[in-house]
C-alpha cells in the first residue's frame, strides 16, 4: 500500500459513526480477499466527499461494472473490467476496484471515458481522508476584508493536498480532468462546505 492509513487514525479524526465500510460478503468471490477490499472492510472511508456504493438489498453483493455501464463503449477498459466491482461514486463516475492490480478506476458514463484514478485503495483513502478534514476543519478569519486572502490560503491548502498526493500516487491529480482536480476546485472556490461547517460560520460572521 502506497499510504498508511489505518482505522483509529480515522476514527481520531472523524469519529465512528462517520466511517463507513463495505462487508467481505459484498465483493465477487474473486476479489473479497484482495488488498484493497481489505481495506475497504476495515479501515473504509469517511462519508461527505466520497460515497462508497450499498450493496444490493436482495444479494447483499455490489455492483460489477457490467451492470452500471456498457463495457464496450469504453475503449480504454481493461480486459476483464466488465467484472470488477464498483465500490464508490464520486461527482459523474463509478469507482471501480480491479483486485489484479489493486488500481481504483473512473468510469464516466456520460463521457464514456474510463480513467485509472489511483494506484491502490490506500490512495483514495488518504485523499478522501485529506479533502474531507479540510472541508471540516477550514475557517476562513471572519474579517471582510480578509475573505480574499482565506481564500487563498484555501487553494494553497488544496494544492498542497493535490502535490503531496502526487509524490507517491499521480494518478488523482495527473491533469486537470480528474474527478478529484474537479473536486478539489470546488473546494477551493468554497462550494463544498456544508452549512455547519467552520469555513461558513466564518463566512457568515
Amino acid at each position: 500500500m502506497l499510504f498508511d492509513v489505518t482505522r483509529s487514525e480515522l476514527a481520531g479524526l472523524f469519529g465512528e459513526d462517520r466511517l463507513v465500510v463495505l462487508p467481505a460478503t459484498a465483493f465477487p468471490p474473486a476479489a473479497a480477499d484482495c488488498e484493497g477490499a481489505r481495506l475497504l472492510q476495515t479501515v473504509g472511508v469517511p462519508t461527505g466527499t466520497l460515497w462508497l456504493r450499498v450493496p444490493d438489498e436482495d444479494d447483499g453483493l455490489l455492483p460489477l461494472v457490467q451492470d452500471v455501464v456498457d463495457v464496450e463503449d469504453f475503449e480504454d477498459a481493461g480486459e476483464g473490467a466488465g467484472g470488477w466491482p464498483v465500490i464508490g461514486w464520486l461527482l459523474n463516475a463509478h469507482l471501480a476496484l480491479d483486485p489484479a492490480s489493486g488500481k481504483v478506476h473512473a468510469f464516466d458514463a456520460d463521457e464514456e471515458t474510463v480513467r485509472e484514478l489511483h494506484t491502490d485503495v490506500s490512495s483514495l483513502v488518504r485523499v478522501t481522508l485529506r479533502f474531507q478534514r479540510l472541508l471540516d476543519e477550514f475557517a476562513f478569519s471572519g474579517d471582510d476584508g480578509d475573505e480574499e486572502a482565506g481564500f487563498e490560503r484555501l487553494e494553497r491548502e488544496v494544492e498542497r493536498i493535490r502535490r503531496e498526493t502526487h509524490s507517491s500516487d499521480p494518478l488523482p491529480f495527473q491533469d486537470d480532468e480528474t474527478v478529484w482536480w474537479v473536486v478539489g476546485e470546488e473546494i477551493a472556490a468554497g462550494q463544498r462546505f456544508k452549512g455547519d461547517s467552520p469555513a461558513v460560520r466564518s463566512l457568515r460572521g
